[in-house]
């Protein structure tokens, strides 16, 4: 797109193309927005800086969209298991139940 407008002799600075693209972000970006506009100085930020982290977070939520799916595609199964134990305590008239679980993946 800068190379189309600069072919029409309408040229930006660093600057200017650093503050569009991040105006042209979608809404779910906002918050990476809002880091970098906190973080960094956007006048002197270089574009190819902007560009590598905004490839960062684009590869970090690709990332945990495929954890997720990997996450929904396996069943969690939960195994109890029960046993009683006698108790020889003076003040205890009965039988006490353990209960223990663990988690496995399967």
């Amino acid at each position: 797109m800068i190379n189309s407008l600069q072919s029409l002799n309408m040229c930006y600075t660093n600057s200017e193309m650093v503050r569009k693209i991040l105006r042209c972000l979608p809404k779910s970006w906002m918050a990476k927005v809002t880091a970098i506009e906190e973080a960094k100085d956007i006048n002197i930020l270089p574009l190819e800086e902007l560009l590598g982290s905004l490839m960062t977070q684009e590869m970090t939520i690709k990332n945990h969209e495929d954890d997720e799916e990997q996450c929904k595609n396996k069943k969690k199964v939960i195994d109890f298991k029960s046993s009683t134990v006698d108790s020889s305590e003076e003040e205890s008239d009965g039988e006490m139940a353990l209960i223990t679980w663990r988690f496995k993946d399967s």
